[in-house]
């Protein structure tokens, strides 16, 4: 599918755009929702300027800073998350990258995890390189995450520390090194309905098997605060749109589906979605988890009729 025909998808009333996309995550997924959590690792102080990020050491937002947890911190994490139903644990650091030393404390906590608990182990550690990604593969991480966040033409007005390229290179490091690939972005950003296409454009292209959809959480002290925020229908259509492009992949809605969707979360697993984020975002609060888990049993209740 070229790009203008992606484009005019997002044209089509909402009801058929998310029927369709529907009706394609019936015939290529396994209905059932791929469930995700996050431990946040170590926080604050990145380097990089990415406007959408409270972590960054370029704007006052009063997130927490903390060094690298401890493994018995991220075990406790990991243990929770299995308890909740989580099917992976994703172990998140901010920065623009590790050293090899902090990559082999990561592996380790990896092996430490995979021994003790029956849970696939994510890591999203910024930009690695193949050496160290192929270290974190040998100690049992199942999938690396590494967001594009955007299209190659808008990213430059978002992110100046460092280039779209440099994050293409590094899911392509994962895929080399034997990992599954997690890769997505964030909507409501300011960018064009062309953006958010040309973004599922590449991540089909680099085919990548998780596809998570943030939508922006304007955070006071980002440079995005005062943005307009996306509608409803236009989340609801991307959702869609994503799932149309990508139909065998995991299309997860994550950071920003409560404030956005509120009651209507559950219209985007009928609009192509097939996995969420539960236990919060980093800096950021979700819904209480029995909260998501009923819904969890609510979706896989009709999906099921």
């Amino acid at each position: 599918m070229k790009l203008e025909e992606i484009i005019s998808l997002f044209d089509m009333p909402l009801s058929e755009l998310a029927a369709k996309a529907d009706k394609v995550r019936r015939g290529k997924t396994d209905n059932k929702l791929d469930i995700c959590t996050l431990c946040n690792a170590r926080s604050g102080l990145c380097s990089e300027d990415c406007k959408f990020c409270a972590q960054s050491v370029h704007y006052d937002t009063g997130t927490p800073v903390y060094s690298m947890m401890s493994i018995n911190e991220i075990m406790e994490n990991a243990f929770k998350a299995r308890e909740n139903g989580s099917k992976r644990f994703g172990i998140v650091t901010s920065g623009q990258g590790l050293n090899m030393e902090e990559v082999g404390f990561i592996a380790t906590v990896v092996k430490e995890i995979k021994n003790k608990l029956d849970i696939e182990v994510c890591a999203s550690l910024g930009c690695l390189d193949y050496d160290q990604l192929v270290l974190l593969k040998k100690s049992g991480l199942s999938r690396y995450h590494h967001n594009i966040e955007t299209s190659r033409e808008y990213f430059p007005k978002i992110v100046s520390t460092h280039t779209f390229d440099e994050r293409i290179v590094t899911i392509r490091n994962a895929v080399k090194a034997g990992l599954s690939t997690c890769s997505g972005g964030i909507i409501g950003m300011g960018e064009s309905r062309r953006d958010r296409a040309d973004m599922a454009l590449t991540l089909k292209e680099l085919n990548v098997d998780s596809v998570p959809i943030n939508i922006l959480m304007p955070l006071a002290g980002t440079p995005l605060t005062e943005i307009t925020p996306i509608t409803m229908s236009e989340v609801l259509k991307t959702v869609a749109v994503f799932r149309i492009l990508m139909p065998d992949k995991t299309i997860k809605i994550a950071a920003g589906r409560e404030s956005f969707l509120k009651d209507f979360q559950g219209m985007a697993f009928m609009s192509g979605a097939n996995g969420m984020l539960i236990g919060g975002y980093l800096t950021q609060r979700g819904r209480s988890v029995e909260e998501d888990k009923n819904m969890i049993d609510e979706i896989h209740h009709i999906w099921n009729l």
